[in-house]
This record gives structure tokens, C-alpha cells and sequence, in this order.
């Protein structure tokens, strides 16, 4: 038996830690010992609405205990960070061999924990506005575990960053991270003032949306990949198809786009990034995973700017 994180009803959050059966890997997969997990708003909105006993989580970092028996993936004893579609905060996981990737030295196991679903999606994301990342780029929800991979990655490739923010205290965090232009907006309407934006990374939803959607310049993308607000949004059809700038609204959902590449080709892509410095995460919460009902509910009420990291103890 291990260790694993569950949905248990009348638990805050929904959410528990629970003894489960020690898992039994196919042969392309390998076993992970798990040393850190970070968290994301979406499995924590998931594991709230979850049957009883689900197994939850997405991102861990940890050391191979066991290579996959097929021979492909990394070896015994090599540090890893992996992602699987659910059931990733556990003592012991086993990942499919194409999802893992080989830390560097130069990177920690806490470090590399926050980068498979934020650091993934803001890397998709920012590819499909591939053309497009020399020219005004708006992060929304800037502050977030994604946002802030996204503001650096298109800073990176050379685009003028806007950062939009809601809460002004966040302000000097994305100076730390070397963003130049912040806005600091309840409905995202601000930021208007520096575009248009031929792309938008979105993730708030509700009027920052459909704000965003106006503020798009012509052959502009705006990418959705989150709703943070939980909010409806309404766009102005007329205005969009009728200005003739031929903007395109792109929906974009991490596991999707692990269908078309495997989680290790981006996952080294970012590890480089991070080895050389050129790409940081900012934790601003570390705790032992069974603090987990209370990160979680922190996350969801957005006290948690970046990312916050569980460290598992045995």
C-alpha cells in the first residue's frame, strides 16, 4: 500500500490523504517516487466535484524507483518530472515513460514540479500565436502559475509584454520577473490603452474575455485556456466579424494538446530554460502535503500568486 491524495467527501476541499494500492506499471511505464507536486486551479476545481475515492493531481517531480520494463524512458535512480491526466500526488506513481523528462542538476525537484501543466500550457500557447510573438502580446491572470511562465516565454521570443493583473500588489512580483508594462484591471478594459494585441493569452474568462476579444488587432489570436472567474462571458459579434481584421479565438487544453507531442519534448524544452536561468517559477507557498486541503482552498480564493509546492514526507 502508499500513500495517495483522494476525494473524500465532508473533507475541506474534498480532499484527503488516503492509503491505496501501490501501482502496477505497464511496460512503457515507470515507477516514480515521489518527492513534490504542485498544484493548479483545475484539479482542484475537479477534485471538489469528484467521486468518492478518486485519485487526484497532475504534476510531480520525484526519482525513478523502477525503469519502464520496454526499455524506453529514463533509468533507475535518474531525477524526473512527469504529468499524468489524474492521480499524481501519491507516494508512488507510475507515468507513462513519453511523460517524464530528466531533470538537470541545476534544477530542483520543487523547481521542476510547477512546470508540467502551467509551464506546458503557457509553451502551447504561446505556439499558437507562432508569427505573431515580435509584436504586443496580453497576458491576463499574469500572476498565476501560467501567466508568469507565458510572460517570460514571450519575452523571450521577443514580444512587447502586457501584464494584466487584477490586484496592485502583484505589481512589484511581475517587476521581479522583468515585466515592463502592467495593468492592473477588475474587467481587463485598462489594458486597451496599449493595444491593440495581435495575441492574447486568456485565461480569466467572464468581461476580461470578452474585453480581451475587442482589443485584438487585425490577423490577432486570442488563446483561452482557463476561466478563472468562473464567469459567462459575452463577446460583440457584430464587431468581431464585421471589422474585417480576421482575428481567430483559439481554445487550448493542455491534455489535448499531449495527443499531438509527447509532455517529455516541451518538458525538456522548459527544462533547458530553467537550467540556464533564462525561465524561473515563483513558489510562493511550500508545505508538506498534508497541508493539501488548505493550499488548495488558498488557491481557489487566488491568495496564491505563482505556484505553492507540497513536499511529500515518508
Amino acid at each position: 500500500m502508499i500513500r495517495a491524495v483522494v476525494a473524500k467527501p465532508g473533507t475541506p476541499g474534498n480532499l484527503a490523504i488516503e492509503n491505496v494500492a501501490a501501482p502496477q506499471p505497464g511496460p512503457h511505464m515507470a515507477v516514480v517516487r515521489v518527492e513534490t507536486i504542485s498544484l493548479n486551479q483545475g484539479e482542484v476545481k475537479l477534485a471538489a466535484r469528484a467521486e468518492p475515492g478518486k485519485r487526484i493531481g497532475w504534476d510531480l517531480a520525484g526519482t525513478v524507483a523502477r525503469a519502464a520494463a520496454d526499455g524506453t524512458g529514463p533509468r533507475e535512480g535518474e531525477r524526473v518530472v512527469g504529468i499524468l491526466p489524474g492521480g499524481a500526488w501519491a507516494e508512488e506513481v507510475a507515468v507513462p515513460s513519453h511523460a517524464l523528462a530528466v531533470l538537470p542538476k541545476e534544477v530542483s525537484a520543487a523547481e521542476a514540479s510547477t512546470l508540467p501543466v502551467a509551464g506546458l500550457t503557457a509553451l502551447y500557447a504561446l505556439e499558437k500565436g507562432s508569427g505573431l510573438l515580435a509584436r504586443n502580446v496580453l497576458v491576463t491572470g499574469a500572476s498565476g502559475g501560467v501567466g508568469l511562465f507565458a510572460c517570460q516565454l514571450a519575452a523571450l521570443c521577443g514580444a512587447r509584454v502586457v501584464a494584466l493583473i487584477r490586484q496592485e500588489r502583484h505589481e512589484a512580483l511581475m517587476r521581479e520577473f522583468g515585466v515592463r508594462h502592467i495593468i492592473a484591471s477588475e474587467d481587463g478594459s485598462a489594458a486597451a490603452k496599449l493595444g491593440p494585441y495581435r495575441l492574447v493569452l486568456e485565461s480569466v474568462g467572464g468581461a476580461v474575455l470578452g474585453n480581451a476579444v475587442d482589443m485584438l488587432g487585425p490577423d490577432g489570436v486570442c488563446v483561452v485556456f482557463g476561466s478563472s472567474s468562473g464567469q459567462d462571458t459575452s463577446v460583440n459579434a457584430r464587431q468581431f466579424y464585421s471589422s474585417g481584421r480576421s482575428a481567430r479565438i483559439h481554445g487550448l487544453n493542455v491534455f489535448g494538446e499531449l495527443a499531438r507531442e509527447h509532455a517529455s519534448i516541451g518538458l525538456d524544452r522548459l527544462l533547458r530554460l530553467m537550467a540556464e536561468r533564462h525561465l524561473r517559477a515563483h513558489i510562493s507557498v511550500e508545505a508538506p502535503w498534508e497541508d493539501i486541503a488548505r493550499v488548495g482552498q488558498d488557491l481557489m480564493a487566488r491568495r496564491i500568486p505563482g505556484k505553492a509546492v507540497l513536499h511529500i514526507r515518508r
